[in-house]
């Protein structure tokens, strides 16, 4: 018997919706290279979802090549990016920016998230031009630890890089389960598209095939980032396939009922987890926790179920990471929860 996963949230292919849209289209005739009657309908729909009719909205496949296209798009070959140290372009993603000459400046930070002060210490670090200037803000929304910025965190952040002359750049991997947190003070996709610089809308971990969307709020003098899309290998011939997807999930809401869905079933994993009487590494909060478990139920939770063990704690226990998805059933959740209420026992 296979083991239930709480391994990540793009385990599962994509939702029907999509698969059903991608089939009954397949037979009819497009433009290639995102010029798709599809592309220009998902477009439209970020537009008025971001509240900016003018935004620049482009699509890719995948959250590494969103960052790498992005971020060496923006900075100038002596300028680097400010991150903090769990930040996923800092830990996951094999150096990829550094491959395009920009260092990426970090700073620890216990629940993931940049300040200004954290800003601030940077900046004051390197002062003249024997250093790489420090010229973009990165973060990501929800966190690499499944944290929150609040609005008012992201609007200091904000207030503080046009004050010094920083692009402010927002990681969305996870923005649909940020946006759909119950948190107080939760940034909208209005309020991240007034904000910040440049952003990207998450589709591989909320219920689509594979799919990014890119998104430049105001515009620019040109639209030179087309061609660093197609220099990069990132500019697909059939980006029709994107563009259906994209429409799809931002038709009738699914996008924010699929990040709904995988937000409830980590907060009832986190309510069974306390039930118990186990804390967590960090505040509970998105579609990621991070309960602290003994390492020996640890150990028999793995013949049942999958996830990373993430961290070492003390000697006889350790953070793990469970993640829920937009396809996670309920009945995978109630099973972890008596096999944990039985082991407690």
């Amino acid at each position: 018997m296979s083991k239930i996963s709480f391994k990540n949230d793009y385990s599962e292919g994509a939702h029907p919706d999509i698969l059903h849209a991608l089939t009954d289209t397949n037979f009819v005739p497009q433009e290639g290279y995102g010029y798709d009657s599809y592309c220009e309908e998902a477009r439209a729909m970020i537009r008025r979802e971001c509240n900016k009719p003018d935004a620049e909205v482009h699509f890719v496949s995948g959250g590494t090549q969103t960052n790498l296209l992005a971020i060496s798009h923006l900075l100038r070959p002596h300028e680097a990016v400010i991150a903090a140290q769990s930040g996923h372009i800092n830990v996951h993603e094999t150096g990829a920016i550094e491959s395009t000459g920009h260092k990426v400046c970090t700073v620890p930070t216990p629940l993931g998230k940049l300040s200004v002060e954290h800003i601030r210490e940077v900046l004051a670090f390197h002062t003249d031009e024997h250093m790489v200037r420090p010229s973009m803000v990165y973060i990501s929304q929800s966190t690499e630890l499944g944290t929150l910025y609040s609005r008012h965190e992201l609007s200091d952040l904000s207030t503080f890089c046009r004050a010094n002359g920083l692009l402010l750049y927002l990681d969305g991997a996870r923005i649909g389960s940020a946006i759909m947190a119950e948190t107080e003070d939760n940034p909208t996709l209005t309020d991240i598209a007034t904000l910040t610089d440049a952003f990207y809308i998450g589709g591989t971990k909320n219920g689509a095939l594979l799919g990014e969307a890119i998104v430049f709020p105001r515009p620019r003098p040109d639209d030179a980032f087309l061609y660093q899309i197609k220099q990069r290998g990132a500019m697909l011939a059939k980006g029709r396939v994107l563009g259906i997807q994209f429409a799809t999930l931002f038709r009738d809401g699914l996008y924010y009922r699929l990040a709904a869905h995988a937000n409830r079933m980590a907060a009832d994993l986190a309510t069974a987890i306390s039930f118990c009487g186990y804390s967590f590494l960090y505040p509970p909060q998105t579609n990621q926790i991070f309960p602290i478990l003994p390492n020996d139920l640890i150990e028999r939770l793995k013949t049942e179920f999958d996830f990373y063990v993430w961290q070492a704690v003390s000697s006889d226990s350790s953070a793990i990471r469970l993640v829920t998805s937009w396809a996670t059933p309920s009945e995978n959740v109630a099973a972890f929860a008596e096999y944990l209420s039985t082991s407690h026992i």
